[in-house]
C-alpha cells in the first residue's frame, strides 16, 4: 500500500493534527515572519502519516533484521542492556558544562574506562576525547609530531602499509607528513626488508594496522618496532581491528607506542549511518605529556580536569567526546569481563576461519592464510564476467546485507567478509549457502546477478552516476 510518496496520500481536506488555529499566537509573531501562502505540505490523517513511515522504516537493513557481514567495520549486535544504561537520566541529561563537583558519577565511569582500556591494550595512559576513529588517528599523530618537535625535529614522514585504512594518509598528511608506502609481501603481511630500506632519520612513524585489513595478524610486528625504534622512529598502531586480539594480545606489549581504539566497533555501540563514534587514544608513558587536555584525574575520592599539561597538544573535541558511547562501552566491558572479552574474540576468529574454510573452493582466495576476524575473497575466475559488485547486489535478495567489496586495495575485486562474534553456526552456515548458490548462478543464471537486486524496492543504483549528478532537491512533478 505505502508504495506511493506521502504526497500522493495527500486528499483535500485531511488533518493529522487537532490542534486549532490561534489568532494570539500568529500575533505574537513578527509579521515578516508570517506566511502570505499555505505550506506545500501533503494533508493525510495521523493513521497515514504513522503507517506510512512505519513502512519505509522496515525497508530498512539492520542488524537486529540480518547479517552484517561488512568487512573491516565490525557490525555486530550490540547488547540491549548497554543501550538502557546509557540511558539513564543521570547520564543521558548531564549538562556537558556541568561543574565537575556535581559530575563526580561520569568522571569516575571516564576514569575507570581510561584504566580498563589501558589494561586491555597494554598502554600506560588513555585520553576518550577523540569522536571517531579518525580523529583518532588524527590525535596519535599530532602527538608523534610534538614529540619529534621536542626533540628538536618533528622529521618529515610516515610510513604506511599498502594494506591500510584509507584514514591512515589523511591524517598523516594533515600533520604535515608525506606518506611513503611499504609494500606487503607474499603472504599479505608487512615485508620487513622493504620496511628496513624505507626507515630513515626522516621518518616520524609507522603507521600499521594489527591484525592487518586482509584480516591477517602481523606476526612480525615485534621485529618492525625493533626497525622503526632503532632510527628513531614511533609506532601508531590503528586499532580498528580490536575485535580480532582483544583479551588476547595487547599492542602495548608488542612494540607500538600509541593507538586509537574503536569503541563504537569493538565496545558495543551501533555503527555506522555517521555516527556517533569514540576513538580514545592510548599512549606509552614517554607520550603521556602530550594527550589532548584537559586529562581526567584523581585527588583522594575527588575526580577533576587537569588543565595544567604544557606539551599537551590541547583539545581535539567538545567537552569529552560522545558520553554515551564511553558509557555503552564500560557497561560491555563489565558485562563480559576479560574472559567474555577474549571469548568474543576467540568467537570472531573462529567464524572467520570458518567461512573462509567453508568458501575458499568456491571463490578465490588470493591469501590462503589462517586469518583473524575477517577474510578476503576476489572475483578472480568467476564465470560469465560476473563480478565482485554483482555478487554483493545478488547477497541482498538472499537476504544479507553485502560484505565490503573492492578493499583492501591490493586484492583486485575484493570480497571481505567480517562475520562477527555475534552470528551463530546456523546464521554463518546460511551465509555460506547463499554464497555458493550465487556462484552456481554465475555460472548457470548470471542474468540473475546482473539483475540484483530484484527483491528490493529500489533496484541497482547507478553510483557513478549518483556521485557525478548529485539531486540534493526532491522533483514534486516526478
Amino acid at each position: 500500500m505505502y508504495k506511493k510518496s506521502i504526497f500522493d496520500l495527500s486528499r483535500s481536506g485531511r488533518c493529522g493534527a487537532s490542534i486549532q488555529d490561534s489568532e494570539t499566537a500568529q500575533a505574537d509573531l513578527p509579521r515578516e515572519l508570517l506566511r502570505t501562502e499555505a505550506a506545500d505540505l501533503p494533508e493525510v490523517t495521523e493513521v497515514d502519516v504513522v503507517r506510512h513511515y512505519t513502512s519505509l522504516s522496515q525497508k530498512n537493513f539492520s542488524v537486529d533484521i540480518g547479517m552484517y557481514p561488512l568487512g573491516s567495520c565490525t557490525m555486530k549486535y550490540n547488547p540491549r542492556i548497554n543501550e538502557a544504561v546509557c540511558r539513564l537520566p543521570g547520564f543521558a541529561r548531564l549538562h556537558p558544562r556541568t561543574p565537575p563537583e556535581f559530575a563526580q558519577g561520569a568522571l569516575g565511569l571516564m576514569h575507570e574506562l581510561q584504566s580498563m582500556l589501558a589494561e586491555i591494550t597494554g598502554f600506560d595512559a588513555v585520553c576518550l576525547q577523540p569522536a571517531a576513529g579518525a580523529q583518532g588517528e588524527l590525535t596519535g599523530i599530532m602527538m608523534i609530531r610534538a614529540f619529534h618537535q621536542k626533540q628538536g625535529n618533528p622529521r618529515k614522514k610516515v610510513l604506511i602499509p599498502d594494506t591500510a585504512h584509507g584514514t591512515n594518509p589523511a591524517s598523516s598528511a594533515l600533520c604535515n607528513y608525506s606518506v611513503e608506502t611499504v609494500p606487503s609481501n607474499e603472504k599479505g603481511t608487512l615485508d620487513l626488508e622493504a620496511l628496513e630500506k624505507a626507515m630513515s632519520e626522516d621518518v616520524a612513524a609507522l603507521m600499521v594496522t594489527n591484525p592487518n585489513t586482509l584480516g591477517l595478524f602481523e606476526s612480525d610486528i615485534s621485529k618492525a618496532a625493533e626497525i622503526v625504534h632503532k632510527a628513531g622512529g614511533l609506532i601508531y598502531l590503528d586499532g580498528a581491528n580490536m575485535n580480532a586480539i582483544m583479551g588476547i594480545a595487547r599492542p602495548g606489549d608488542f612494540g607500538a607506542d600509541v593507538m586509537h581504539l574503536n569503541l563504537h566497533k569493538t565496545f558495543s555501540t551501533p555503527h555506522g549511518g555517521g555516527g556517533p563514534g569514540s576513538g580514545p587514544v592510548a599512549a606509552k608513558q614517554f607520550l603521556e605529556p602530550f594527550l589532548p587536555a584537559p586529562v581526567i584525574s584523581k585527588n583522594g575520592d575527588q575526580y577533576f580536569l587537569d588543565d595544567d599539561r604544557p606539551d599537551s597538544i590541547g583539545r581535539v573535541q567538545a567537552f569529552f567526546g560522545n558520553f554515551g558511547v564511553m558509557v555503552r562501552a564500560y557497561a560491555y566491558i563489565r558485562e563480559m569481563g576479560a574472559s567474555g572479552l577474549k571469548n568474543a574474540s576467540e568467537m570472531a576468529v573462529c567464524n572467520a576461519n570458518y567461512i573462509r574454510e567453508k568458501l575458499k573452493g568456491a571463490y578465490h582466495l588470493p591469501y590462503d592464510e589462517i586469518c583473524m576476524h575477517e577474510c578476503v575473497f576476489s572475483d578472480k575466475n568467476m564465470p560469465n564476467d560476473i563480478r565482485t559488485l554483482d555478487i554483493a547486489k545478488r547477497l541482498m535478495d538472499y537476504g544479507f546485507h553485502p560484505p565490503t567489496v573492492y578493499f583492501p586495495l591490493i586484492v583486485k575485486g575484493a570480497i571481505m567478509v567480517e562475520p562477527t562474534e555475534s552470528e551463530s553456526l546456523e546464521n554463518c552456515d546460511a551465509f555460506i549457502e547463499a554464497m555458493k548458490k550465487i556462484r552456481l548462478e554465475a555460472k548457470n543464471n548470471p542474468e540473475n546477478l546482473m539483475n540484483a537486486p530484484s527483491t528490493k524496492p529500489i533496484a541497482r543504483a547507478d553510483e557513478v552516476m549518483a556521485v557525478k549528478k548529485l539531486r540534493l532537491t526532491a522533483d514534486m512533478d516526478g
